[in-house]
């Protein structure tokens, strides 16, 4: 028997934080083709026999150095933070008598994989998908309402993910009006071998090849990443434009003949959707969904500025599916990932209603389980200042505002003319007015406020009942493309300069790739330390400036966090050795 209106059969319960509203100005096209066969991925919960006091990084990494963590290995990871193998059988069980096909069951991604028609699908799970079709992010296949379980799957069954397959996420990058520069005209940098590529003057004023702002920075020149894997996430596969990748060529044109330097090794991963798959990254492509710009800006400056470690691309799809399923892949498959770039994300409270709390709550438990490996994630701000895109009050870009990931927010970076440069002022990116953009910052409105901020003084939300939630971001680096980064187009024959915090991420992760090689062990989940016992004299400082809602000022604030690098002086204070303030001005 079934309810009135619904799939919904008496003896299914709902799953939490899985209802889905109508996407505002999508258009119902029709029913979903009920033999198409999909893939649905059911995520079960953690191990309920594991110890409580084991599931908290925060517990139990604490203020330590990373010469004293000690992370899980695998069998103490899947113990603790994996599945119960007994409710995996118990879902693959019940999705076979569904008529689903069990493709894969993992205990450390705790996902039971299956693939079915949509009309069994639908059965098996309660729902009614259809197609829809939107003015700006294209078709899509939906659903509206909760998805359900057989209640003796209650509780097991944490999250199901593939049904929906609107878009989740959109690039953190930022192009200013500058014209591409041809590197036929340029001088061609001087070969370093073994070292962080030599850069060339930058042929646009008031911008930086990446290891020029490694220098600026002050990142330990004795390191380049070596003996690190570091994943960058690359999403592609919905939307009008569905493509995104890079070219092996022009990468090797940027870091060979350009920079002087070696193209790093680079291995893909494909998780969801077509993988590496180039569009021509024009303005039009870029408008309609081709994220190329994104995957070059984040492999140029990662490969630059970290050319000793191994980039691994995690190619998924934009949906809630491709996050769940690439953050566990990178997290548990052999790759050994020791720290992991997102430059991607939406308003944690998107009122599109792109990320459900069931999605929300399943990215948070695998960044939270990331932590226990000892693998950071850093994840871009935003490039929308502090309304984060959304013209109704202030907002914080997920999963930035993660307690558990390293959210990166956005600078103005002036060098002086010297030789060598240093750093002229530096202060919170805010081009709104020049429609260039604004870091993003504030505070979360979804999750409390960590324990590790208790040192600093996070303020009220700018929303009503104005809580005090997790602050966002927690460092910087420079993002405003008037002062930004310059990387290769993807024709391999034209240099663009760029901004977003698609750009002040990966420097981060480039940074933590180069401390985790001086350190000799992995940095891991950072912000206990640097809110506790590096809160002061570590980081640069960055005092003038606002991002709309929020004002930057002594010390921890919502545009940037703690500050931008001192590479230098993290790298003393990672290790325990001594370290001298340095603030920035400006």
């Amino acid at each position: 028997m079934k309810r009135a209106g619904s799939l919904k059969p008496m003896a299914m319960i709902a799953i939490p934080g899985s209802n889905r509203l109508a996407v505002p100005l999508a258009k119902l096209l029709k029913k979903s083709d009920p033999k198409l066969q999909i893939k649905v991925s059911i995520y079960a919960r953690q191990n309920p026999a594991a110890p409580g006091k084991s599931r908290s990084p925060l517990v139990a990494l604490n203020n330590s150095l990373p010469r004293d963590r000690k992370y899980l290995s695998d069998g103490e990871f899947n113990s603790t933070f994996g599945a119960d193998p007994a409710d995996l059988a118990k879902i693959a069980a019940w999705a076979r008598t569904s008529k689903l096909k069990v493709l894969d069951s993992s205990v450390p991604m705790r996902r039971v994989l299956v693939r079915g028609s949509i009309r069994d699908i639908g059965k098996a799970f309660g729902v009614e998908l259809n197609d829809y079709q939107h003015p700006q992010t294209g078709r899509f296949r939906g659903r509206v309402g909760q998805i359900y379980v057989p209640a003796d799957l209650s509780g097991v069954v944490q999250g199901v993910f593939g049904l929906d397959t609107r878009n989740v996420g959109r690039p953190r990058i930022r192009r200013g009006n500058f014209r591409p520069v041809d590197i036929e005209t340029l001088g061609l940098g001087s070969k370093k071998k073994g070292g962080p590529a030599a850069a060339p003057a930058s042929p646009f004023p008031g911008a930086f090849f990446p290891p020029e702002v490694a220098q600026l920075y002050d990142y330990p020149t004795q390191l380049t990443g070596s003996g690190q894997n570091v994943a960058i996430f690359a999403f592609n596969g919905t939307g009008p434009d569905p493509r995104g990748g890079y070219k092996l060529p022009a990468l090797q044109n940027y870091f060979e003949k350009v920079l002087g330097g070696d193209t790093p090794t680079i291995a893909n991963v494909v998780v969801q959707g077509p993988g590496n798959d180039p569009g021509p990254d024009t303005n039009a492509s870029s408008n309609q969904g081709d994220s190329t710009g994104e995957v070059m800006l984040d492999m140029c400056v990662v490969g630059s500025v970290a050319p000793g470690a191994n980039i691994f691309m995690y190619f998924t799809e934009f949906t809630s599916q491709g996050w769940v399923d690439a953050l566990n892949e990178a997290i548990t498959d052999d790759n050994q990932i020791s720290v992991i770039s997102i430059s991607y994300g939406n308003p944690e409270d998107d009122p599109q209603g792109a990320w459900t709390a069931m999605g929300v709550q399943n990215v948070n438990v695998a960044v939270q389980a990331a932590a226990a490996k000892g693998i950071t994630i850093c994840c871009a701000s935003g490039d929308d200042g502090s309304s984060d895109d959304d013209p109704s009050g202030a907002h914080v870009d997920f999963p930035a505002s993660s307690p558990f990931v390293l959210g990166v927010g956005g600078t103005n970076l002036v060098a002086s003319s010297g030789a060598p440069p240093t750093i002229q002022s530096e202060t919170v990116w805010n081009e709104l007015l020049h429609s260039e953009g604004a870091t993003g910052g504030g505070v979360s409105d979804v999750f409390t406020k960590p324990s590790y901020q208790n040192s600093v003084n996070v303020p009220p939300s700018a929303n009503p009942p104005h809580d005090i939630g997790r602050g966002v971001p927690d460092v910087a680096a420079v993002a405003d493309p008037v002062t930004g980064v310059v990387v290769m187009d993807i024709d391999g024959k034209h240099l663009e300069q760029i901004g977003g915090t698609s750009a002040s991420t990966p420097l981060w992760a480039s940074l933590i790739a180069r401390l985790n090689q001086g350190l000799n062990a992995r940095c891991g989940f950072l912000n206990p330390l640097l809110y506790g016992r590096f809160s002061t004299g570590v980081l640069r400082d960055i005092t003038v400036g606002n991002n709309g809602a929020y004002s930057a000022g002594p010390g921890w604030d919502a545009c940037t966090g703690l500050g931008s690098p001192n590479g230098d002086q993290l790298l003393n204070a990672l290790s325990g050795a001594p370290t001298q303030a340095k603030s920035a001005r400006g």
